[in-house]
């Protein structure tokens, strides 16, 4: 029986040694693919700076004209729900958050009287939503973890198309923001109507400081623009939210590895006991056959 143990025992130690490789290869795959990301974030930031200052001076230089994509909306009776999650799982909470947060900005919209028309990336999405009774309206998938700018372009495109055409009022985004490698968190923010942070009302008359023609006027300027402003908002959400996901991948595999060294020597100790036990019952069997043939002379 107990050599029997020993064998099962065995055989734990040697599953959870070959799962401690995996999760330590995965952990060291994800570490190498943070600074990689930390760095593309970095290189986007002087076109996404740049998009919004181009944008915020268009709409000071002509409050009346930035009205139609900067105005807040009387009423929103449609919007598009743009959630950004990976492709891959086994990355701690990373995709659990995001969705959980896109279900309940889904819900709480439609509960206002708002249809929502859902626009998901990431493998790990439709079928969060559609177990859940959600329908999409279009998924991409494939691209997470290394994002380029034309596959942003596509999102754009399927999320600016109603708000062009005057279908929906309001195109939000539910993404993971990468603030540090230490933090991370759920971001729920609007796209269009454009906003513009930390920037003057555009309802001020005082306008622009110094002298700016545009060519077009404002209002077909913005018009053009805008989608360009979705498409640069939308590839700095994926570039964090890569960011956010190798790293989060990163704390789990360590996690997972930190647990199987742990199983592994508990395991060990278990199999050492039993072996222990093993050897002492043999010794009491071989000393109570010598007592018992003692007796016999």
């Amino acid at each position: 029986m107990a050599g029997g143990q020993e064998r099962i025992l065995r055989q734990r130690i040697k599953s959870v040694n070959n799962t401690r490789k995996i999760t330590k290869a995965m952990e060291l795959i994800a570490a190498s693919q943070i600074g990689r990301s930390q760095a593309r974030i970095v290189a986007n930031r002087l076109y996404h700076d740049g998009m919004r200052r181009i944008i915020l001076e268009a709409a000071l230089g002509d409050p009346a004209g930035a009205k139609s994509l900067l105005a807040e909306p009387e009423r929103v009776t449609a919007a598009v729900v743009v959630v950004i999650a990976g492709d891959r799982g086994l990355s701690g909470a990373y995709n659990s958050s995001v969705l959980r947060a896109g279900e309940r900005l889904v819900i709480q919209r439609r509960s206002q009287g708002t249809a929502v028309r859902l626009i998901v990336v990431g493998k790990k999405a439709p079928g969060f939503f559609r177990f859940r009774g959600i329908d999409v309206a279009a998924s991409f998938t494939g691209f997470s973890d290394r994002p380029t700018f034309s596959d942003a372009r596509e999102v754009a495109a399927a999320a600016a198309a109603p708000f062009i055409d005057g279908e929906v009022q309001e195109v939000v985004l539910v993404s993971t923001a990468f603030l540090s490698a230490a933090t991370q968190s759920v971001t729920t923010r609007r796209l269009l109507p454009l906003t513009l942070p930390e920037a003057p009302a555009v309802s001020e008359p005082t306008g622009l400081k110094g002298y700016t023609e545009f060519e077009p006027e404002v209002e077909k300027l913005l018009t053009y623009l805008a989608p360009r402003a979705l498409e640069s908002e939308i590839f700095t959400a994926l570039l964090e939210g890569a960011a956010s996901f190798h790293t989060s991948q990163q704390r789990a595999m360590a996690a997972a590895s930190d647990n199987a060294d742990e199983l592994s020597l508990t395991l060990t100790r278990i199999m050492n006991r039993a072996r222990q036990d093993s050897i002492t019952t043999e010794i009491m069997e071989i000393v109570g056959g010598a007592e018992a043939l003692r007796a016999r002379k």
